[in-house]
Formats: C-alpha cells, structure tokens, sequence
C-alpha cells in the first residue's frame, strides 16, 4: 500500500516555481518603485528617452513573468 502511494505521488511532482516568484517580485518591486516615484515626482520621467526605458523595462519584466508562469506551469 505504501509503495502504490509512494508511486502516485512520485509521478505527480510539481514542476519548481523559483522563477515565477523571482519574475512575479521584480515585477511587482518595478510596479511600487514607479509607482512611488510618480507619486512624488509628478513630472516623472523627465524626458522621452527616460520615458521609454522606463517602457521597455516594464515590458521586459512583464515578459519575463508571464514566460516563467508558462514554463512552471503543469
């Protein structure tokens, strides 16, 4: 009988989330940084080639997220 358990649950083993949750909270840390520094500083970012690396970071990070949420997935 425990063998038969010890079989199912080896077969069902969850794939490592490591990088979802290091991709999630870069995120989510880039999300409250910027939001913080907008808040205070209303005419954040002050030119347009800060504006879009301030674009091209959050983009990054968001692809980066959502491509370790697919590759822990089930």
């Amino acid at each position: 009988m425990l063998h038969a358990f010890l079989t199912i649950a080896a077969e069902h083993v969850e794939p490592d989330k490591t990088a979802f949750y290091i991709g999630g909270g870069a995120l989510t840390a880039w999300a409250v940084i910027l939001g913080a520094i907008g808040m205070t500083a209303p005419d954040f970012p002050k030119s347009e080639g800060a504006a879009r690396g301030v674009m091209a970071i959050s983009v990054l990070l968001t692809i980066a997220a959502m491509v370790t949420v697919l590759a822990t997935a089930k």
